[in-house]
């Protein structure tokens, strides 16, 4: 699994990802950032990763939007508000577990929550 983690999520994040074996970038390390969520979603996509984000109602509507236009998609996975953005460790090991459970990533339009 490979992922893109959206601009409300610590760069701390991928840099420990990346420790850990998983392939992570954030839009801040890319440069990436005050972009929309649209344009965010297609370089994901575009890049074959995973969008990591807390921002669950403007992914889930773009899904479906994406969807409908076929544009290329490749899965948004969802961070709840109950696990701290100021945990880094927590939050990686979270993700890694999860990139360990589905090595082949998510569906196209797939939409997921990560649970701690």
């Amino acid at each position: 699994m490979r992922f893109y983690l959206d601009e409300d999520l610590s760069p701390k994040v991928a840099v420990l990802l990346r420790k850990k074996g998983v392939d992570a970038v954030s839009v801040h390390e890319v440069g990436a950032q005050k972009q929309s969520d649209a344009h965010q979603l297609l370089r994901a996509a575009n890049a074959r990763r995973c969008l990591v984000t807390r921002n669950r109602n403007d992914f889930i509507q773009l899904t479906a939007q994406f969807l409908a236009e076929r544009r290329p998609h490749h899965g948004v996975l969802i961070i709840p508000w109950s696990l701290s953005g100021d945990r880094f460790s927590l939050l990686a090991s979270a993700l890694s577990g999860y990139a360990a459970r589905h090595p082949r990533g998510l569906p196209p339009y797939a939409v997921d929550f990560l649970r701690a």
